[in-house]
């Protein structure tokens, strides 16, 4: 059973700054729950592709499995470390006006929640870890590829209370199967009570003080590509569910090389219910897309979907991705109730806004209502409205497509100058 909860926060400007818990639970067989945080800090991509890819394709058969792929989301999208300063370091005090202040209130009542067993907190950090110094890169002050914790123990009665052995049977899985042999796993303890005055003010800290075993996951900035950070952060949570006995599946092999494919389905965004774009083989620039002057709302398929906006553009994000910029032409919304068929290929079904349609030869607007057809990339030079026409792919302006190899157009739809919604016809 797949449970998405979308938190939508409200910042001191009453902006919204949305996180997705997603909980994948067993209807079948009970068990533990282990919470997964991913994008405390927005330019560490391991972690919250990681964390994406964990809410999307895995299904948990015995336990429970809640996660969070885009902690500290505008962040993700500037691909800024906080936007707002270092939110990882905000959960032992934080001010009510500091503008992290909902997001950190709100995580601190999941992780404190009585069903939570266990906490993984997902990073990339720099260079490899090394007991003992051997240059800028390989050295005990690095954090990549390190399972961190906080103390050995936890200070009360816990079935997961001996952190460092956890840690070290993780770290000694993931060595079994390295891409390089300089990738190796340890346990990093950073003592935190005694020693690191910062790490008081983590959120792992802040779980250890509320008697939840927490770790952190660290994988290395220094691994060449993206895939080989989030295959590590997975394995390595894969390694913590054995460990606590939560069953799951998983439709891939988990190889670097599944993953860098993964990572590339960027899915499909749909805006103010009327319109649908696919992210996957979007143009980097559309131009006269129809929007409401404020208030739009963007809905992404993608847990990291995101959108921000850039003086008079609308940019849409996977993660720290940029996919487009909308460049909008400021309509009011239009109501278009009366039916409306599309014929394709000779066969006539009701049109529904905010979908696409595949073409093989040729596709017409059946339309006898007042609402006005606009079949972008297409002219006929007599009619202002392009209903009831016979269009195929050869006459098509390119230009005007919306995908990269020009065989996706927009069909738009109006009453007067009001905008009802848009269809997408894809030509094979």
């Amino acid at each position: 059973m797949r449970l998405l909860l979308s938190l939508f926060l409200l910042n001191s400007l009453t902006q919204a700054l949305p996180f997705s818990l997603i909980k994948h639970e067993s209807s079948s067989e009970q068990g533990p729950t282990l919470f997964v945080i991913g994008g405390i800090h927005g330019n560490e991509p391991g972690s919250y592709f990681a964390a994406s890819v964990l809410a999307q394709y895995y299904t948990i058969t015995k336990g429970n499995l809640w996660v969070i792929p885009n902690l500290n989301h505008k962040s993700i999208m500037m691909n800024s470390r906080g936007i707002n300063g270092d939110m990882n370091r905000k959960f032992a005090d934080i001010d009510i006006s500091d503008a992290d202040y909902p997001i950190v209130n709100e995580l601190k009542k999941i992780i404190t929640d009585p069903q939570v067993d266990l906490i993984l907190n997902l990073h990339d950090g720099h260079g490899f870890y090394r007991k003992e110094y051997k240059n800028t890169i390989f050295n005990p002050g690095a954090w990549g590829q390190t399972c961190v914790i906080d103390q050995g123990t936890l200070d009360c009665d816990h079935q997961y209370k001996d952190l460092s052995t956890i840690a070290s049977q993780v770290s000694q899985g993931l060595n079994d199967g390295l891409i390089q042999d300089h990738h190796i796993f340890d346990v990093r303890n950073t003592n935190t009570r005694f020693d690191d005055e910062a790490m008081k003010h983590s959120l792992t800290f802040f779980a250890i003080n509320n008697n939840k075993p927490a770790f952190a996951i660290e994988t290395s900035k220094n691994l060449p590509t993206l895939e080989e950070k989030v295959f590590y952060q997975l394995r390595a949570i894969e390694g913590y569910m054995q460990y606590m006995g939560i069953s799951y599946q998983r439709p891939f092999e988990l190889t670097a090389e599944n993953l860098k494919k993964i990572i590339k389905n960027n899915g499909n965004v749909t805006i103010n219910n009327k319109i649908n774009l696919s992210l996957e083989n979007l143009r980097k620039d559309l131009s006269f897309i129809p929007l409401e002057s404020k208030s739009n709302g963007f809905s992404f398929t993608h847990p990291l979907g995101g959108m921000l906006q850039d003086g008079g553009k609308y940019n849409l994000y996977i993660g720290n991705q940029k996919i487009s910029s909308l460049s909008p032409s400021v309509h009011a919304p239009g109501q278009c109730s009366e039916q409306i068929g599309i014929e394709i290929d000779g066969k006539v079904e009701k049109l529904d806004f905010a979908k696409e349609y595949i073409i093989t030869a040729d596709v017409s607007i059946i339309n006898k209502s007042l609402t006005r057809t606009n079949i972008i990339g297409f002219t006929h030079e007599s009619k202002k409205d392009e209903s009831n026409i016979h269009v195929t792919l050869k006459d098509f302006d390119p230009k005007y497509s919306i995908d990269k190899e020009a065989k996706t157009y927009r069909i738009e739809f109006y009453r007067e100058n009001d905008f009802c919604g848009m269809t997408l016809i894809h030509f094979k």
